[in-house]
């Protein structure tokens, strides 16, 4: 099952991940009706389910999809703390990611793009470029996850009009 597998070769990652720097993290998911789970998380506890197309009633997040969450606010988050350290006027930032799944079962994402987008009048492009490129290539470890699977591009874009 698709499940089994893709939760077998994220384990995989993780427990290398995990062994290497000695750290861990732990999540329970909790089996609550039909295609619904229940999980908690360090930060709070959030709802799985699979959409109606596939069984589920679409209570909850969807898995594939909570990855390119897991993408986006690793990176996100790397970004905006270097966005701080730098004293860059931004009015808004956000990020888009897309990821373009296998035919085959079980089905996974063999592409990723990942894009930037930077709001303000006053924006300095090269210092944000710098920022994102260092999430991506130093501290963004879901990025390396990621990329040990699929191709991941990015594209970083300025959003200066109206500000």
């Amino acid at each position: 099952m698709f499940y089994e597998e893709f939760f077998r070769s994220l384990t995989f990652i993780i427990n290398n991940h995990i062994n290497f720097y000695k750290m861990s993290h732990k999540v329970s998911t909790t089996w609550k009706e039909n295609m619904h789970f229940e999980s908690t998380n360090p930060g709070g506890v959030l709802d799985i389910d699979a959409g109606i197309e596939n069984g589920g009633e679409g209570k909850g997040y969807r898995p594939k999809a909570l990855m390119l969450s897991a993408l986006a606010g690793c990176s996100g988050l790397d970004v905006a703390s270097l966005i701080k350290k730098m004293r860059l006027d931004v009015v808004d930032f956000k990020i888009e990611t897309e990821g373009f799944l296998t035919d085959e079962d079980p089905a996974i994402y063999h592409s990723v793009q990942v894009d930037y987008h930077f709001y303000g009048g006053n924006l300095d492009e090269d210092k944000l470029t710098k920022a994102v490129n260092l999430s991506i290539e130093k501290y963004c470890g879901v990025m390396k996850m990621f990329e040990a699977f699929a191709k991941v591009q990015t594209a970083i874009h300025f959003h200066k009009e109206g500000y």
